[in-house]
């Protein structure tokens, strides 16, 4: 018994049957599409008892920088491509990709054709620890510009950014979000506001593996006004639904099934079906994502009440040790008893050797009948020996083995 709950409470400390109650997500900013779909998750994993705490933050960095913490308490991030890696972050699997989050670069006045005319301009790139931000300073290198003599760089939030871009207070704004981002859709068809083409997208895109080039269609914002007024060439990475390596297992077929149901839709820049997606952009996709897309969720969550599926898999890791512990140890056990029995009388039979060999010494009538009254206290143990059935046969040899040393002795009595 103490072995069976050494084994139960070794099954249930590494394999972790029962999944957390509550887990928490990094959403980006309050109003950010991020944030939005993060209550989408949340109302799915509600519907089976799981508590999605959305914690706020400025962005993609700030959240790999929590996921990566283990004391956080945030196990679950949607993060933009090109953010992290496997080597910076080995605690980190993804579930898959979900969206194109591209790159915007809206400019007030002006239609941006080069990119030394972001010389000299004031350029809103993101707060610290945005995705937004990162990308942008990481571009901008890349085509010299990136200290505050070649353009005044500013943090602001996106919905800040919006706003003095439209006041014209910021001449230029680089944001980061899929295309159902209602910021980026009041941009799209407001006056005096241009959204610029990426040049040498190609170039980008062989340059960062993680970016993808694509195509926004003259007019799509806005027909009637034809917004915007040419097709515009745009770089995105895809966002991915990240996910600490020792989240429950359950909770990431959660995910996944919400994923499916929230992403699979068609978009201005995806067919439906063509997300979530079994691609790893940064972090290795995680076996349990591996399984669902190859197969879907596991038949007892998919075919039982999440609780109840939890429940019947509580009871198999209960069985590990039962059956693996309990039943050897059951099986066992009556030989280790019977062996136990059984020395108990060959204990006796090494003292009734021992009585024999003095007996074979003996030369006094003295001596034999304190051997003698030996032998009767021995045969007295023997008669109090409680043994098996199976067991018995053994104590009466010894109890007639008793005997025989006994006449031997009486003979030396005798004379």
């Amino acid at each position: 018994m103490a072995l069976t709950c050494i084994g139960v409470w070794l099954a249930f400390s590494l394999l972790h049957p029962t999944p957390p109650r509550s887990v928490g997500v990094a959403t980006g900013p309050e109003g950010s599409f991020n944030a939005e779909v993060a209550n989408l998750y949340r109302d799915f994993l509600a519907r089976d008892g799981i508590d999605l705490k959305l914690v706020p933050t400025n962005g993609a960095v700030e959240a790999v920088n929590r996921l990566k913490d283990p004391k956080s308490g945030i196990s679950i991030a949607i993060l933009s491509g090109g953010i992290t890696s496997q080597h910076g972050s080995p605690d980190l699997i993804s579930l898959g990709t979900l969206f194109y989050e591209p790159l915007w670069l809206f400019s007030r006045g002006q239609l941006l054709e080069k990119h030394e005319q972001l010389r000299s301009l004031r350029i809103s790139i993101g707060p610290e620890g945005s995705s937004s931000r990162a990308l942008s300073l990481e571009f901008l290198s890349r085509v010299g510009i990136i200290d505050q003599k070649s353009a005044t760089l500013l943090a602001l939030g996106p919905q800040e950014s919006a706003e003095k871009l439209l006041n014209g207070e910021v001449d230029v704004a680089i944001l980061m979000g899929p295309w159902e981002t209602p910021l980026l859709q009041q941009l799209l068809t407001a006056k005096d506001v241009n959204l610029a083409s990426i040049h040498r997208a190609d170039a980008f895109v062989a340059l960062y593996p993680y970016l993808n080039k694509l195509v926004l269609p003259a007019g799509v914002a806005d027909m009637a006004n034809n917004r915007p007024p040419s097709d515009v060439i745009l770089v995105a990475p895809k966002a991915s639904l990240v996910v600490r390596r020792d989240l429950h297992p359950a909770i990431q077929y959660l995910l996944l099934e919400a994923a499916s149901q929230i992403h699979s839709g068609p978009g201005v820049f995806r067919t439906a079906g063509q997300f979530p997606a079994s691609e790893s952009v940064d972090l290795p996709l995680g076996s349990h994502a591996r399984q669902f897309y190859k197969t879907g969720s596991p038949f007892l969550l998919r075919n039982l009440p999440f609780w109840l599926a939890i429940l019947i898999q509580q009871i198999f890791v209960l069985l590990i040790p039962v059956v693996g512990v309990l039943y050897p140890v059951l099986r066992i056990s009556p030989k280790i008893f019977l062996w136990m029995e059984r020395r108990r009388v060959y204990k006796l039979y090494s003292e009734l050797k021992l009585l024999e060999e003095e007996l074979a010494s003996a030369r006094s009538r003295q001596a034999s009948k304190h051997f003698i009254e030996r032998l009767d206290r021995l045969e007295d143990q023997a008669s109090r020996l409680w043994m098996p059935p199976s067991l018995r046969p053994v104590l009466y040899d010894l109890r007639l083995h008793i005997s025989m040393i006994r006449d031997e002795a009486q003979k030396y009595v005798s004379e």
